[in-house]
């Protein structure tokens, strides 16, 4: 199949998955995808752990995402770290989304392998590592390894039933909101014109080695409230949705622009998944939009599941300013290092949504 899946097409394999409720998951061992990925630091072990709290829980499947410069070190290596990955996850009833690029570098370093840097105390997500990272998406001259890269995992991983989804490129052009701590997520215009062209090399690329799964990028860019409750409107993120199989978005954002954007998405005709939200301090909660998102048959993935290095409990810069709740009140994540929830009216919740779910689909 090298055309996008046609809308008939791909709400019948929706169909099939019954109703999808995961994370963005990196264990709380690891300070960014590299951590995770790389031999010395592939902790099998907590991966275990955790995975099992959040099954107990009700969640169903997992987003996380793949390091290039893992790849281009060893490469076999990381393919059966993936292969063990996707064992673990299976063995616990995940299904997993992969995800192939990211440039949310937030950490301002390009991306390098070896020990990482621990986290600077007190700053969210502080050592988060883009991949392939900027000089990269930004050199022409690196594209021929990158598509080797994408046409290499999807051709190992295309016909496996553990992998649900390819998302292709978390937030492409994003340098902003978290590195400078300021309120408006700053465009790095070069950086957003190669990814937008990247991008679309990606879709033609994963099409070409014809996995069984869907594509997806997602659609990011959400305006001020000021501006008008038209959303992602950015002509990469157009060009995202245009070229999808499953409609995908992130939304970090209160319950009626939530409401809003799912309306406006929903127009489009396809499966919506929303792969990263969850953000208490600015309405976000589990409470209000995980019913709503069941309701709406939209497959939510919430940032975050065990409170570890990564420290997205805490809330972005620009909020830590204005909040001196953050002990209190996390921002991302569900568990405590020792499994205990943060919140155990949550876990209640998900849990009766997955029992309706079930009993419904019986």
């Amino acid at each position: 199949m090298k055309q996008r899946w046609s809308s008939a097409q791909v709400q019948a394999w929706y169909q099939d998955q019954g109703w999808l409720c995961g994370f963005n998951y990196l264990p709380s061992t690891a300070v960014n995808w590299t951590d995770i990925w790389q031999q010395e630091t592939f902790d099998a072990l907590t991966i275990e752990r955790e995975l099992g709290w959040a099954a107990d829980a009700g969640y169903n499947t997992l987003r996380i995402n793949l390091p290039f410069i893992v790849w281009e070190h060893d490469r076999d290596g990381l393919m059966a770290r993936i292969d063990h990955f996707l064992r673990i996850a299976d063995s616990h009833g995940f299904s997993t989304m992969l995800t192939l690029m990211d440039d949310c570098g937030f950490s301002g370093d390009e991306p390098y392998l070896g020990p990482q840097k621990s986290p600077v105390p007190g700053k969210h997500n502080s050592q988060a590592a883009a991949s392939p990272g900027r000089d990269n998406v930004c050199n022409r001259d690196s594209w021929p390894r990158i598509e080797r890269y994408i046409r290499d995992v999807i051709r190992q991983f295309r016909h496996d039933k553990r992998v649900l989804l390819w998302d292709l490129y978390n937030e492409p052009g994003n340098r902003g909101i978290f590195a400078t701590g300021t309120e408006e997520v700053l465009y790095d215009e070069k950086l957003e014109t190669f990814a937008h062209e990247l991008m679309e090399l990606a879709f033609r690329w994963a099409r070409e080695e014809d996995p069984d799964q869907p594509l997806t990028v997602c659609a990011w860019r959400l305006p001020p409230e000021e501006k008008g409750e038209r959303f992602y409107q950015h002509p990469l993120d157009q060009t995202a949705l245009a070229l999808s199989d499953v409609i995908s978005y992130h939304a970090y954002t209160n319950t009626a622009r939530m409401t809003a954007i799912i309306q406006q998405l929903q127009q489009l005709g396809r499966p919506i998944f929303c792969t990263e939200w969850l953000a208490r301090h600015v309405g976000s909660t589990i409470e209000e939009q995980l019913p709503l998102m069941y309701m709406a048959k939209v497959a939510p993935y919430q940032w975050g599941l065990v409170r570890g290095k990564t420290q997205t409990w805490l809330p972005w810069p620009v909020l830590m300013k204005e909040s001196t709740d953050y002990c209190r009140l996390w921002f991302h994540d569900v568990f405590e290092e020792n499994g205990i929830p943060f919140s155990r009216k949550e876990i209640d919740l998900m849990r009766n949504l997955r029992e309706i779910s079930s009993s419904t689909r019986a």
